[in-house]
């Protein structure tokens, strides 16, 4: 089974509903709901799951509002860990992947730069989802603000083109 990024990126204020009837839908599709996200700042919420029939599953999820549905590899985390994660995070960074990245050339640049982080001891990065289109990665942090996120970033040289808080 894959992993794939439900991603809604117009979502209201309160979520809970819309969460619902998505693992509702995912549910009925035989997929699984690994995580939930709500990124206030941005007004978007992403749910994460595993699947076996993608187009199933975008099926289901046809008459809920405008949405995404994309594979994803998660790096830094187990699927287990990812399962028991929800509300670990308190920040969700996206990055807008640069044309011709490769994942094989992330997956590389990650491993040697995941031990930067240690510069920024406050902030623990969590997991990331990449898009195996490699349009754009999610990554979360559990961190005190924004400026800790920022200089953690800076550590690993990896750009930010859009932070916000995650709702716990």
């Amino acid at each position: 089974m894959a992993l794939y990024l439900i991603e809604f990126p117009d979502a209201p204020d309160e979520v809970a509903d819309l969460f619902a009837r998505a693992a509702e839908r995912a549910v009925a599709a035989r997929a699984e709901v690994i995580e939930r996200q709500h990124a206030t700042g941005l007004r978007r919420a992403y749910l994460v799951v595993s699947a076996a029939d993608p187009e199933g599953l975008r099926g289901r999820l046809r008459d809920l509002p405008a949405h995404e549905v994309s594979e994803v590899r998660l790096v830094g985390a187990t699927l287990e860990q990812a399962r028991r994660a929800n509300g670990d995070a308190n920040f969700l960074v996206e990055w807008d992947l640069p044309e011709g990245l490769t994942m094989d050339r992330y997956l590389t640049r990650k491993k040697e730069k995941a031990p930067l982080y240690a510069k920024v001891p406050e902030v623990s990065f969590r997991r990331t989802y990449v898009r195996e289109d490699m349009d754009k990665c999610l990554c979360l942090y559990d961190a005190p603000d924004e400026d800790c996120v920022r200089r953690a970033r800076d550590a690993v040289e990896t750009p930010i083109d859009r932070l916000s808080g995650l709702e716990r």
